[in-house]
């Protein structure tokens, strides 16, 4: 057992965690390759066309084609009644081809709550009837159909499609071509299931430990290190047909507010901004990047208007535009989100963020006030037709980047090619067997032993899995153990566990070996503190596993062995039990740090560190 890296100050473990570089990569083939080369950029010709099918556009269906919109249901024609009636109450219309006709809408995003992802041919369907509804209007115009798969904790398509450690679980790994790999194995599968546009990957510099929004969905907290794995995973998205979206422009690393609720104030200066923000961003658009997602942040620095940057004209284009010289599609991060609606009305908002700079209006709350209020503006001359041409011709040329012009649709043939395959699956478990992270292994507790801990308990949080992405937490632990050799049994006593819970838990670690805790953001005041601490009383080996921000082990002083899966996902849990069994390595290092509780300025563990048996 050796560390990894040598322990160093805080403000020295960037520094030198920059000047490292990535970790040795590692890479994996995919049996990819129809659509490895990047797209070219339109020519002249195409240009040219483009511009003509604008001119044939009624006001109305140029406006529309600057949003992109929810719909609720699993089919574009014929969705449940439960979906219709949210369909009515929310938009106004019955489902996705009505959605269209009435708003000529440039784009749909699918949520799993919207009931839109429930598995890969149904979402093929989907796609096929909303690209026929897009043919079917009076000037045809393909939808760019989009989703959040950043895989780990945000993954909107579910099993049985392939699942992929998270952004936070790559950077412990290190390796670029793991990211870009990743990327582009999760981009052939939603291209098959007609999705061509992927909102990932973040390219924000988690810098706090409290942010509550972005934390394991960051890659980490050296800017360079973020850069590269954010590039990496532009080119593997992007090789594989799928337009990228690096997010939340200017950087949404450093807040305690969660924009969702509230209006987060990052506070640092312009040269703050451009060493530990800018790096990833100047990295996408270098790579060529398809576009950009605004953030629902102030940054007082840029503007002092205070406006949110995705209604700020400084920021969208004083900096990105000007000063980054971007010229791709910059679409709004959810018009719905509170942080954006706090200042102004839903009619004002998405004016003012087509006049700060963005090309493309997601998901406002009501369509038809967002809708009507940009033609008002265009009536009154707030805003220039000639303009809303440009941002059009924008979002068509990225159409016609990835194929959709001449290539919307995909088959049940596809997605039985493509999505979850053997190779694709085991791809996912090797990148993830090289994320776990190994902070803490005192007496050497880990790796358990089949003949002194046969007998093992796995109890702590149960967090709810992203959309069909598996789970319980301690249920597959219990399991990939058991599969492993031991006798495992799951105890969920959740996130909060009440003194029953913990008594029994305690109770039945008595007739066991050892105890797998999965803890999940522990705090100071958490009841899984009490948990870890009764516990540890029994003397019996006690193993940690933090299943989501890599902080926990700041609170949990008595544990002897903690690791990191910074995710609750099967891949990543299943990973992270194969190091517990000695199977694998434990080859992650921690890509952001670890401040003590008792001394937040100092470093519990730095940048780079990691344990190996």
């Amino acid at each position: 057992m050796h560390s990894r890296r040598t322990v160093l100050t805080t403000a020295a473990a960037v520094a030198a965690a920059c000047a490292a570089g990535a970790a040795p990569a590692h890479a994996e083939g995919t049996g990819i390759g129809h659509r490895s080369a990047p797209a070219p950029a339109p020519s002249a010709a195409v240009r040219s066309r483009l511009r003509r099918l604008i001119s044939r556009m009624t006001p109305e269906e140029k406006v529309g084609q600057l949003f992109v919109m929810r719909i609720y249901g699993e089919s574009a024609t014929d969705p449940a009644a439960a979906d219709v009636a949210a369909n009515q109450k929310e938009i106004g219309v019955d489902n996705a081809v009505e959605l269209i006709a009435k708003y000529h809408v440039g784009g749909i995003i699918y949520f799993g709550w919207a009931h839109n992802t429930r598995e890969p041919h149904q979402i093929a369907e989907l796609s096929n009837g909303i690209q026929r509804a897009g043919a079917a209007q009076r000037v045809p115009v393909p939808l760019l159909i989009s989703t959040d798969q950043e895989h780990g904790i945000v993954a909107r398509v579910g099993a049985p499609a392939t699942l992929f450690p998270g952004a936070m679980a790559l950077g412990a790994g290190g390796s670029r071509d793991d990211a870009r790999t990743a990327a582009r194995i999760a981009g052939e599968e939603l291209y098959a299931m007609g999705i061509r546009q992927d909102y990932a990957p973040d390219a924000d510099v988690n810098v706090n430990a409290a942010n509550p929004v972005i934390g394991v969905r960051s890659f980490g907290a050296d800017p360079q290190a973020v850069a590269r794995m954010v590039a990496a995973e532009v080119k593997g998205y992007q090789g594989a047909g799928v337009a990228s979206c690096a997010k939340h422009f200017p950087g949404h690393g450093d807040t305690d507010t969660d924009s969702h609720v509230g209006l987060p104030y990052i506070h640092h200066t312009a040269q703050e901004w451009e060493r530990l923000d800018a790096p990833p961003f100047r990295a996408a658009i270098a790579a060529g990047i398809d576009s950009i997602m605004t953030a629902h942040i102030v940054v007082p620095a840029f503007d002092a208007s205070e406006d949110p940057a995705t209604l700020s004209r400084p920021i969208l284009t004083g900096i990105l535009r000007e000063r980054l010289g971007y010229d791709g599609v910059v679409v709004t991060d959810s018009l719905g989100m509170e942080g954006v609606r706090v200042k102004y009305g839903d009619a004002r908002v998405p004016v003012l963020a087509l006049k700060a700079g963005v090309d493309q209006l997601l998901n406002p709350p009501d369509l038809g006030v967002a809708h009507g209020a940009v033609l008002k503006a265009l009536a009154d001359g707030e805003l220039a037709w000639s303009d809303i041409e440009t941002k059009l011709l924008r979002i068509l040329m990225l159409k016609e980047r990835r194929g959709l012009f001449t290539d919307p649709y995909t088959t049940h043939q596809e997605v039985d090619r493509v999505v979850g395959t053997r190779g694709h699956l085991a791809t996912a478990d090797r990148i993830a067997d090289r994320t776990t992270t190994l902070l803490r292994n005192d007496g050497g507790v880990l790796p358990l032993s089949r003949r002194r801990e046969r007998r093992v308990l796995v109890v702590g949080a149960d967090a709810a899995s992203p959309s069909g992405t598996g789970g319980p937490p301690t249920g597959v632990l219990a399991d990939t153990l058991t599969g492993l050799g031991f006798t495992a049994t799951a105890l969920p006593t959740g996130m909060t566990p009440t003194q029953a819970l913990i008594d029994q838990a305690v109770a039945a670690l008595g007739e066991r070996d050892a105890v797998v805790v999965a803890t999940y953001n522990v705090t100071a005041t958490s009841r899984q503190r009490t948990l870890v601490e009764a516990l540890l009383a029994t003397g019996k080996p006690v193993v940690q596993l933090a299943v989501r921000n890599p902080y926990d082990i700041a609170q949990l002083g008595g544990v002897k062995a903690a690791l990191v899966s910074y995710s609750w996902t099967d891949v990543e849990l299943r990973a992270a039990a194969r190091v517990i069994a000695g199977r694998r390595e434990p080859d992650g290092r921690l890509p952001v740090p670890v401040m003590r509780a008792d001394a937040p300025a100092t470093a519990l563990y730095p940048i780079g560190h990691g344990l190996t048996y």
